[in-house]
């Protein structure tokens, strides 16, 4: 996978809500902030290890770090990134590094559309192919020199990588190279894979695509993703529109299992999801209700435009350490709009002499470090490897990464700590498949002694994500097995404000007792008399 089939979470978010930290947010006023970030320095949580298994792209990262601020407890951070492959670890690298990407290098809105590019496009353009190469440049320096890595991004870490993985991060950094032999013929790739997956359905693939949005992905959450910007990404591999850009190169951070042969390489395409879309991380919800509109099932707002926003929101945060406003204005209302799409267009690799340098020092994000661990420690922590043990307080895995789950993987997370697993709901399989790699995740983590961290019998809901968390506490049964009253009424009103009259879409009346119910008929029988059929009208 190269992008992840679920919302971005603020994990250090999660964590405080699973286990009930109270963590109120800052004042605005500088004066009162700086009192409450002295007051919160003894705070208990001093260091929180965060897993990261399978997460393909770093939305979760990003969003962790773009929320840091908010919070008065700030301890320290080391996230800890494994994915499958040296090529999805350097495409990590390059997408934080858009994220912290100096602020005199790009606006803030040219940040976020070189991102969506690089993020979701199987064709870009000019000026993203030119900052993947000119930044893959600098990328190698770090990697193969410690000097460099400390000066430009010293929150990075990749001590936990092999020679053999770091070899193949030169080798992608390398092949981001524009030279007329380093060959990545997407388009042809895209619609080989499509071929193969449809089969003969491929002459009505338009009737295919809809079929897969429409009556899968939009019943399962994905509703603001809009006909035509889906069905133009499974014919084409391009996600993320503008009627101003045009697309003409390749995006080669999605080649996978290169090789090197000679000065060129070999690869194995593309072969990454081609019936979801990289639509899921940030495109899906958005804090402003009215880019959800919709008007007979058109949206005002694309999942683009969501995206947009919200990235907008992330990198704004991330570089001032402030509260975003969004402008209205900025985001253009193109849902229901049938956009003509440019033909993309052809091009040709040109050498790398000329283009511009992005080497300057990445934004700092002080008490968080990020390392990369090597693909072979999943195999060490699906066997529950010592020197793993009691390591994590937060883990979060992607649902392709399930087989690698175990009992004895449970056994590097901390005393207290919180696991968040992936589901397939934003996949296209069958409803029951979906169903049924749930009901076996519930029972290997209830097996393993977790505990739910939401009520999901109480809460009849599409789960993105299974909440569940370890803890050496003596509580009762797990909330998945407790009674659904429970969740009814809140143990206290700081914890969920006023009692509400509507809980996720039930409404909670007061019901009499049956002995109040009785005594009240009772009553109303003798001040009437006895009953007679002649007394009794009929209803209207």
């Amino acid at each position: 996978m190269l992008w992840g089939l679920s919302s971005a979470l603020d994990l250090y978010e999660e964590y405080l809500k699973a286990f009930k930290i109270k963590d109120e947010p800052l004042p605005e006023d500088a004066h009162s902030r700086e009192e409450a970030e002295e007051a919160a320095g003894d705070n208990p949580l001093h260091t929180l290890n965060i897993l990261i298994c399978g997460g393909a792209d770093p939305r979760h990262v990003i969003k962790t770090l773009a929320k840091r601020y908010t919070h008065r407890i700030r301890p320290k951070l080391n996230i800890y990134v494994l994915d499958g492959c040296a090529e999805i670890e350097a495409r990590h690298m390059l997408l934080l590094g858009v994220a912290l990407e100096d602020p005199e290098s790009f606006s803030l809105v040219c940040k976020v559309h070189l991102f969506m590019d690089l993020y979701g496009n199987a064709v870009i353009r000019p000026s993203s192919h030119h900052y993947m190469a000119a930044k893959a440049r600098t990328l190698l320096k770090m990697v193969t020199n410690e000097e460099e890595l400390q000066r430009l991004a010293p929150m990075l870490n990749i001590e936990g990588l092999k020679y053999k993985e770091r070899d193949g991060l030169e080798m992608a950094f390398s092949f981001w190279q524009p030279h007329p032999w380093n060959i990545f013929e997407v388009t042809a790739y895209w619609e080989q894979r499509s071929r193969a997956l449809l089969g003969t359905r491929y002459d009505h693939r338009n009737g295919a695509f809809d079929w897969d949005l429409s009556m899968t992905l939009k019943d399962r959450g994905g509703q603001q993703i809009c006909s035509q910007e889906y069905r133009y990404w499974r014919e084409s591999g391009v996600a993320f529109v503008f009627p101003e850009y045009e697309q003409c190169k390749p995006n080669k951070t999605l080649a996978a299992g290169l090789v090197r042969n000679g000065r060129s390489f070999i690869h194995r395409g593309y072969v990454g999801d081609i019936q979801t879309g990289p639509f899921c991380g940030f495109g899906l919800r958005t804090v402003e209700e009215r880019m959800h509109h919709s008007v007979h099932g058109d949206n005002d707002y694309r999942a683009t435009d969501i995206t947009e926003r919200n990235l907008m929101e992330f990198f704004h945060e991330l570089q001032t350490q402030t509260a975003y406003e969004h402008d209205a204005t900025r985001s253009r209302r193109y849902g229901s709009v049938q956009l003509l799409m440019t033909p993309l267009l052809n091009h040709q690799e040109v050498d790398a002499a000329g283009q511009a340098a992005y080497d300057k020092p990445w934004i700092q994000v002080p008490g968080v470090t990020v390392h990369y661990v090597s693909p072979m420690e999943m195999v060490q922590l699906q066997q529950g490897a010592a020197r793993w043990n009691n390591m994590f307080d937060v883990v979060f895995m992607a649902h392709n990464y399930y087989s690698f789950l175990s009992k004895d993987f449970f056994q590097a997370m901390r005393a207290q700590a919180l696991f968040v697993l992936e589901t397939k709901l934003m996949t296209v399989e069958r409803r029951d498949r979906v169903q049924e790699y749930e009901v076996k995740a519930k029972e290997l983590m209830k097996q393993a002694g977790l505990k739910a961290a939401i009520n999901y019998q109480a809460i009849n809901s599409k789960n993105m994500w299974l909440k569940y968390k370890k803890t050496d506490k003596d509580e009762p049964e797990d909330e998945a097995e407790a009674e659904p009253e429970s969740i009814l009424q809140p143990e206290t009103d700081a914890d969920f404000g006023e009692p509400a009259e509507e809980y996720s879409g039930l409404v909670i009346e007061e019901i009499p007792s049956s002995n109040q119910t009785v005594a009240a008929i009772k009553k109303e029988v003798e001040a009437e008399g006895p009953l007679h059929p002649m007394n009794i009208q009929k209803s209207d």
